[in-house]
């Protein structure tokens, strides 16, 4: 009984803290003209949900997170499309913008689908914690690239950074599966690096980190 009510209390919490990340980037995103995510890591995240509400639906209540996250996921991308063009700073990538973005959502699509039927035991662990991984590395090398803070806050940051935590939590205890284990201390560096290197950014553009939402 109290290992089941730990588990909902983890569900609860990794569940509140991706989706209010999720309503801060779109808000952010809609203020400040611009995506609030990495575009691979964004392709990747609205894949795996694609796959796991429709494609390999989870049973309640995870699917009712996994269908929440993916619609949310198509108000950011109606950003991505809105916004994303004139975001970019490479006159390349500016100009072959959408090619390029959907041949990402494609490879994305195919890479993580190839990994879930690779990898079935649990099916949708090991796509879920690569592209939670590749997330936070993608985050940090977003705001180094895009050189501003624009789309981003402190508390994107750190509720991002709570959800993976509690997510891996349980491979991190036991070292159940070591590949996972190793994934969580990598998407925990990452976390905490892109947190301090937002927080510099941010005082550097004289934004006071706790009152912007």
């Amino acid at each position: 009984m109290t290992s089941l009510f730990v588990i909902w209390c983890a569900r609860l919490i990794i569940s509140a803290s991706w989706t209010l990340a999720y309503l801060l980037i779109i808000r952010r995103g809609f203020l400040d003209k611009i995506y609030g995510i990495p575009l691979v890591a964004f392709c990747t995240n609205i894949s795996w949900e694609l796959i796991f509400s429709f494609v390999y639906p989870q049973k309640p209540p995870r699917f009712y997170f996994n269908l929440t996250w993916f619609l949310l996921n198509l108000v950011i991308l109606f950003q991505i499309l809105k916004y994303g063009k004139h975001s970019v700073r490479q006159p390349l990538l500016r100009r072959f913008f959408y090619p390029v973005f959907v041949l990402t959502f494609l490879a994305s699509f195919l890479l993580i689908l190839w990994i879930t039927n690779e990898f079935p035991h649990p099916r949708w662990a090991c796509s879920a914690y690569i592209s939670n991984c590749l997330t936070s590395l993608l985050f940090i090398s977003m705001l180094r690239c895009r050189n501003n803070v624009l789309g981003q806050s402190i508390y994107i940051a750190l509720l991002k950074m709570l959800g993976s935590l509690i997510a891996f939590l349980p491979y991190l205890l036991t070292n159940s599966v070591p590949f996972f284990t190793l994934l969580a201390i990598a998407t925990f560096i990452f976390d905490w690096i892109y947190i301090g290197l937002l927080y510099v950014r941010l005082r550097e553009l004289q934004f006071n980190p706790w009152t912007r939402f």
